[in-house]
């Protein structure tokens, strides 16, 4: 079987597309934005790595294997899509991206 693949932005280096495993972005952007807080002030990195290799299937992050590079790659596409956004303080916090109802 094929391994499937998925293309992910780089917010540091906007045109930079890479392909990654489809099933691991999955399931870290899935873990991911049940993590990252809708409004606020946010949460910082170190709070988001923490609360993250709980909800990591244990088949594709065995003891959180890889856990922290594969959250640097999903915040990174997920923050140069919009999806999510960079709160102005320090240390750095990430919120959900505020999105009308009707999605604009």
């Amino acid at each position: 079987m094929a391994n499937n693949k998925i293309e992910v932005q780089n917010l540091n280096h906007p045109g930079l597309i890479r392909s990654v495993d489809a099933a691991m972005y999955a399931a870290m952007r899935k873990a991911y934005l049940d993590v990252v807080p809708e409004g606020g002030t946010g949460l910082t990195l170190d709070a988001i790595r923490a609360r993250l290799p709980a909800l990591l299937p244990e088949d594709l992050f065995p003891g959180a294997a890889k856990a922290n590079w594969w959250a640097k790659t999903v915040q990174l596409d997920l923050e140069a899509k919009g999806v999510i956004v960079r709160d102005t303080s320090s240390p750095l916090r990430l919120r959900k991206a505020w999105r009308s109802p009707s999605g604009t």
